[in-house]
């Protein structure tokens, strides 16, 4: 019987709270929480799962190895759309689009072909090398294996989003390192496949130095089912109010900025996966515990202001 693809629905709400916080004891960053997840998150329950979290980091963490693998052998296409809006009239006054597709060469190194991308209209804000990094990397969050030894990473309960039964964890980098940036929120892992299926924080840390500045909007991300086996993701969005306080030839400003991503067209190209972990092939599941094989499951952009325009201070 071909395996039947799981789905989440996501309707997003639209209510989203601004907070100032200062820092330095004279800046303000303005930002905003995490964003708000829609109806189909069932309460939280809070009780200790059946087996111990250590172990569900464990093998989650490995199948995530084993997710990051296949996408190797995938090719999709990404479109990129970033808006800043004029909160007095709702508008949007800029934009930055980009349609991406995304394949590898014979010798697995990754092509990406821009088939769409008209002029950028951004005038309060410019994309910046980290904004473009986050949509390639950080975004699509995936937490491996390798990755897990930066993380703090602490079981939250259980949670029902659609018909999805998922462990909820947040996660949290133990050490921020210069020139590296991670993801900080909350990930939902679905029980059954012990993939990540919903994102839900922001990439850290942004550049809070005075005419430097480079933030980033919380987001969330959400993936589906692939091919009855890979949570692959499909949907990110991220919308807030970011201050730049200001720098040479720049005034300060509060821009509201709205980014979209979308990853479609999934199309395997290379049929054989090969993955190895800890000298194991795990290629059909993650390591158990008495180190058997189990079977397996079925940028931010927010940006840097733009010193080519004076933005009208608020």
């Amino acid at each position: 019987m071909p395996a039947v693809s799981r789905r989440l629905r996501f309707l997003l709400a639209t209510a989203i709270i601004a907070v100032s916080v200062p820092v330095c004891g004279h800046a303000q960053v303005s930002y905003t929480e995490s964003m708000p997840l829609d109806s189909g998150f069932g309460p939280l329950d809070t009780s200790a799962p059946k087996i111990p979290p250590e172990q569900i980091i464990k093998e989650f963490t490995a199948k995530e190895s084993i997710y990051r693998a296949a996408l190797d052998n995938y090719t999709w296409t990404r479109s990129v759309k970033v808006d800043t809006v004029n909160d007095d009239t709702n508008k949007v006054d800029g934009e930055y689009f980009q349609v991406t597709n995304i394949s590898y060469d014979p010798d697995g190194r990754r092509i990406e072909d821009v088939v769409e991308a008209p002029v950028s209209t951004l005038e309060r804000v410019m994309m910046s090398p980290a904004d473009f990094s986050d949509i390639e990397e950080r975004l699509p969050f995936v937490l491996t294996t390798e990755d897990a030894a930066e993380y703090n990473i602490k079981y939250v309960g259980k949670q029902k989003i659609d018909e999805v039964d998922t462990y909820v964890f947040d996660v949290v980098p133990k050490v921020i390192e210069k020139h590296k940036r991670y993801f900080q929120g909350r990930i939902w892992v679905d029980q059954q496949d012990l993939q990540i299926v919903v994102t839900n924080g922001k990439n850290v840390p942004d550049d809070l130095r005075k005419g430097h500045e480079d933030l980033s909007l919380p987001f969330i991300t959400y993936r589906q089912q692939i091919d009855g086996k890979y949570w692959f993701p499909v949907y990110t969005h991220g919308d807030g109010v970011l201050h730049f306080s200001g720098g040479n030839g720049y005034l300060s400003e509060d821009v509201h900025m709205r980014e979209t991503v979308k990853y479609t067209n999934y199309k395997q190209y290379r049929s054989t996966i090969r993955v190895l972990f800890q000298g194991q092939d795990i290629s059909n599941g993650a390591p158990a515990k008495d180190g058997q094989q189990q079977p397996s499951g079925s940028q931010q952009p927010t940006s840097q202001p733009n010193s080519n325009t004076q933005p009208q201070q608020h």
